[in-house]
């Protein structure tokens, strides 16, 4: 059974996220507050993490910086800041993924079942590192695209770049994180570069450039990749 760790200090929206979550047969902890949160995670391992930014006693932000000290458990933040910003802090920090209040307790559903899956595949190994699409198919080992069996011909940035995306499948990357994983820390802030990169990529892989199906853009966020 998935546990799931709610960390929220609403009690009303903790009681239908409860009822929610066990209907569909997810075992379920709540924390009304960080420290709380950090405690229960460290006790009962959960699975993936539903957490509340505006909590009582500690920044939201703090609780996520404090579990990926140890561990990679899935974090899905669901907050009433909606400030892009607000959104970028919590994923640089190693969020996975970001709602929204109010929302949809089916797009929550749906996003939590995404975050599950992807934490439950298992990693790429020399064995399994060819990604499939519909449109084209990934190498990550010979490092080779091939479209219309055909090679796409990449530069080593847009290979780069590229793998970033396609090893995290599902997962927004922040611009910050692409800018320094690519470029490096003193290049963070260059959004410039990855417009551009991106648009090249798209030209070379996707059937509709300016529609993407693959290579997904966030604005103000960030890119995932969607296979």
């Amino acid at each position: 059974m998935t546990r799931v760790l709610v960390v929220e200090d609403d009690p009303q929206l903790v009681r239908a996220l409860m009822i929610n979550l066990r209907a569909r047969q997810y075992d379920v902890d709540a924390a009304p507050d960080g420290v709380t949160a950090l405690r229960l995670a460290a006790a009962r391992q959960p699975d993936v993490v539903v957490l509340d930014l505006g909590l009582p006693d500690m920044d939201g932000v703090d609780v996520i910086k404090g579990l990926r000290g140890w561990t990679r458990v899935p974090i899905l933040v669901l907050s009433a800041r909606a400030a892009s910003g607000e959104k970028v802090a919590a994923l640089d920090a190693g969020a996975d993924d970001y709602i929204t209040k109010p929302f949809g307790m089916d797009e929550l559903l749906a996003r939590l079942r995404a975050a599950v899956r992807r934490s439950a595949d298992a990693p790429l190994t020399p064995e399994t590192t060819l990604v499939t699409t519909p449109d084209f198919t990934i190498d990550l080992v010979a490092k080779r695209v091939v479209r219309d069996d055909r090679g796409v011909r990449l530069t080593p940035t847009e290979w780069h770049l590229l793998e970033i995306l396609v090893t995290n499948p599902g997962r927004l990357i922040t611009q910050k994180q692409l800018l320094q994983e690519v470029w490096g820390i003193s290049q963070s802030n260059r959004t410039n570069y990855l417009r551009v990169y991106m648009a090249q990529l798209r030209r070379k892989l996707e059937a509709d450039p300016a529609h993407p199906r693959y290579l997904i853009t966030e604005p103000g966020m960030g890119y995932r990749f969607e296979a």
